[in-house]
């Protein structure tokens, strides 16, 4: 098995899950791992026996890895599909950062899951991904997203609008602070903090979700993914910002925005127990009682 650690930040109160982590990928010859170059160069000398490890730091260099083991949170595995790409390879993420919504699984269970791929027992889930087409191609070959694309405001003294078509017939016209489109994974994101549904994985859609709408009657719309979007924006300034995911870039108006769905996906690593359900009861506590 051909192992690829992805990462950005060291957390030295986990020092000792990551001593453990590179020790057993180490002690057992079954494993060929690297390391992403940066990564390494920032933990080297933090971890005992990893100077030497192999490297990589393009998306060339992951083919023929089995799968990408993400250190950190939900973030870093976003960023980790930025080098993965159309490779399709398995991500699994251990979470050392906070909530966690896709590296979902505990820094504790760390040994236990790279055991579940060695063994082969780990199930997939395929997510979808959006694809932001332009004239200026922005985001170059990186022009998709896991969870979503986001209009914002530029100026912070007035709000923007943004004229939307759906295969491009007419749809709506948004006053408010910015727009959100996000895929199902993206619906407990940026999403859910402005009053987005939680859609379930695979539910083949998009959802709509205005930021601080001026007409308070418009509400986040679920369309059909195969369907593509048109969003033109409008305001008192020139200038908006534009973000895949963690990544942004700054337009004009002239801009129309084309969301579609990627054509490949981005694939999550769930070990035995673990659902979208049960992500959920964990992390949002649905269904137990916290009142006492």
């Amino acid at each position: 098995m051909k192992l690829a650690i992805f990462g950005k930040e060291y957390n030295e109160a986990k020092k000792e899950i990551f001593e453990n982590f590179f020790r057993f990928v180490q002690q057992h010859p079954e494993i060929e791992f690297v390391v992403y170059a940066p990564y390494l160069e920032k933990i080297k000398d933090k971890l005992s026996g990893i100077e030497n490890a192999k490297t990589f730091i393009e998306h060339k260099e992951l083919q023929g890895v089995d799968f990408v083991c993400s250190l950190g949170g939900d973030g870093t595995i976003l960023e980790s599909l930025l080098l993965i790409k159309n490779l399709e390879i398995p991500v699994i993420g251990i979470n050392t950062g906070r909530l966690g919504f896709l590296a979902s699984i505990a820094s504790s269970d760390t040994i236990n899951s790279i055991e579940s791929l060695l063994s082969k027992e780990f199930y997939m889930d395929q997510r979808t991904m959006l694809k932001l087409v332009t004239k200026e191609n922005l985001f170059g070959e990186t022009n998709f997203a896991l969870n979503e694309l986001t209009i914002h405001k530029k100026d912070s003294s007035s709000m923007i609008i943004v004229h939307a078509y759906i295969n491009d017939e007419y749809f709506t016209s948004y006053w408010a602070d910015g727009l959100i489109v996000s895929t199902p994974t993206g619906s407990t994101g940026y999403s859910l903090s402005c009053n987005g549904p939680i859609v379930m994985p695979n539910s083949g859609v998009f959802i709509i979700t205005p930021i601080a709408p001026h007409n308070l009657n418009v509400r986040p719309l679920i369309i059909p993914d195969s369907k593509k979007i048109k969003l033109v924006m409008e305001g008192r300034g020139n200038e908006f910002m534009v973000s895949l995911d963690s990544r942004n870039t700054s337009v004009n108006e002239k801009t129309e925005l084309i969301i579609e769905k990627e054509e490949f996906k981005a694939h999550i690593v769930r070990i035995q127990g673990q659902s979208f359900a049960s992500t959920l009861r964990n992390k949002l506590y649905w269904g137990h009682d916290i009142r006492n």
